[in-house]
């Protein structure tokens, strides 16, 4: 039974080079800007998501038009640059999520056929190894260790 094949590309290594160019380009340009965060420090934060950015929009509208009601223990500046940087990533993060997505089903997929094949060439060598075939048993001897059932 021949193996189904979903996916034949070959992408030129020029092409990766220059993604792999630019996406450094565009890391470095954002660097200074940008903070990581460890896993137990972002487990204690507010998350905004598709329904909060809304309302901090439009908070932002009103702490702006009416800035009486401003608490004086807010700092109105600093709510205005956090909202900024929100509304300037915003759109980098959704393309870099769609990127990302796409490249990661491309390389699951291309990987998934590429296991299946290995799988099968080493089916063929562990028979060809169990009728004795000389040639088949130092391949199989050393696929054996990668293939084996745990």
């Amino acid at each position: 039974m021949a193996q189904e094949n979903q996916i034949s590309i070959v992408i030129p290594e020029d092409v990766i080079n220059t993604i792999m160019t630019k996406l450094q380009e565009c890391r470095q340009e954002l660097t200074p800007y940008l903070q990581a965060l460890t896993a137990n420090d972002r487990s204690g934060l507010f998350k905004m998501g598709d329904k909060s950015l809304p309302t901090v929009q439009k908070v932002k509208s009103y702490a702006e038009t009416n800035p009486e009601f401003v608490p004086g223990y807010m700092d109105k500046e600093e709510f205005l640059k956090d909202e900024a940087v929100v509304s300037q990533l915003t759109p980098i993060a959704n393309l870099l999520e769609q990127l990302f997505s796409d490249v990661d089903d491309t390389r699951l997929l291309a990987g998934s056929e590429a296991l299946q094949a290995a799988l099968l060439y080493y089916g063929q060598v562990n028979e060809a190894n169990k009728k004795g075939v000389n040639s088949a048993k130092p391949i199989y001897d050393d696929l054996k260790q990668r293939f084996s059932r745990k």
